[in-house]
């Protein structure tokens, strides 16, 4: 017993040598809410590049960006998410004002318009899509700009408690007088269903003559040879362009690779790569129009000409509690 005690503290001494000779682990968590077939790729990359182990958290489709943002919420005494990408900014507004993002104005967030990013660099947009309206030529003419108020008996719309939907209300609600809005089109008949793919399903098949969906949506009917044509969302003059949004978390575990990846997330590298994707998702930042497929090209007119959604956190809580009240 004599000789075991001394072994020991030879032993845990050795541990400790050996511990502290021992790299500390280069590793980084994200939160990502973006279709996990367009973000996988541009992660490992980034783990390829810079040798940092990149530990990717996806939710369910059924609970897209809302599920994440509720974790990061109930994990705010003890965070377990370093970088937090969501598909869309709303969410990420009520974790800014929780005060569970950090402030981060690296080289991504220099790059991005100041429409699309926080002041204080909690958070910062880019590859957006658009809020378009999808068109049947088989049910009606196509107008030039498609009007304030259409025939709302051929039109359908996702229902507007989730996602850019939710945007889009948040937006109507802002300029006053929604309720009476949304009870109108209702008894008027517009068609609310699960969701934009649903909506863009619809108006593709030509149940319906128009609909309220995401550029991506529409982008896929049209490659599939469906009679449709997208036209931009307008309110007022401006349109609606909803961008991916990258916030590094108060208390992140991995702040310096955290850091690293989002300034990677930002760069006009990674809006090229989802500009050139499926999605077609339109870049905020610079970048070299020529990599851009034609498709891409045409849209990023209409974003720069979107609404500023950074303020709009109050009139989407106001909006969401009202809709969960009046379902």
């Amino acid at each position: 017993m004599k000789l075991l005690a001394p072994l020991l503290l030879i032993l845990a001494l050795f541990a400790a040598w050996l511990l502290m000779g021992r790299p500390a682990e280069r590793r980084v968590v994200v939160y990502c809410a973006h279709d996990a077939v367009f973000a996988e790729p541009i992660l490992r990359a980034f783990q390829a590049q810079s040798g940092i182990t990149v530990d990717i958290r996806y939710d369910t489709e059924a609970t897209k960006s809302l599920g994440l943002t509720e974790r990061l919420v109930a994990e705010a005494g003890a965070p377990q998410c370093d970088v937090f990408w969501n598909n869309e900014l709303l969410g990420t507004l009520d974790l800014a004002a929780k005060g569970l993002l950090a402030e981060h104005r690296g080289s991504g967030w220099q790059r991005i318009p100041a429409a699309f990013k926080d002041p204080a660099g909690q958070w910062t947009g880019m590859g957006a899509r658009l809020r378009v309206v999808l068109v049947n030529r088989e049910r009606m003419a196509v107008p030039e700009h498609f009007p304030a108020e259409p025939d709302w008996s051929q039109g359908a719309m996702a229902k507007p408690l989730f996602g850019t939907t939710l945007t889009h209300v948040a937006l109507l609600w802002s300029a006053g007088g929604y309720p009476e809005w949304h009870e109108r089109v209702r008894t008027a008949g517009l068609r609310q269903v699960d969701g934009n793919g649903a909506v863009k399903d619809l108006v593709a098949r030509g149940d319906r003559a128009w609909g309220y969906t995401d550029s991506d949506d529409a982008l896929g009917a049209i490659a599939a040879g469906a009679p449709v044509t997208m036209l931009p969302l307008e309110l007022g003059e401006r349109t609606v362009a909803i961008p991916n949004t990258i916030a590094v978390l108060n208390g992140a575990p991995h702040a310096e690779a955290a850091r690293q990846l989002a300034d990677y997330l930002l760069s006009a590298a990674t809006e090229t790569a989802l500009a050139q994707g499926d999605a077609a998702q339109i870049p905020l930042g610079p970048v070299d129009d020529a990599a851009l497929p034609e498709r891409v090209r045409t849209m990023r007119p209409w974003a720069a000409r979107a609404h500023d959604l950074g303020g709009l956190l109050p009139a989407r809580n106001a909006a969401l509690a009202w809709l969960k009240a009046h379902p």
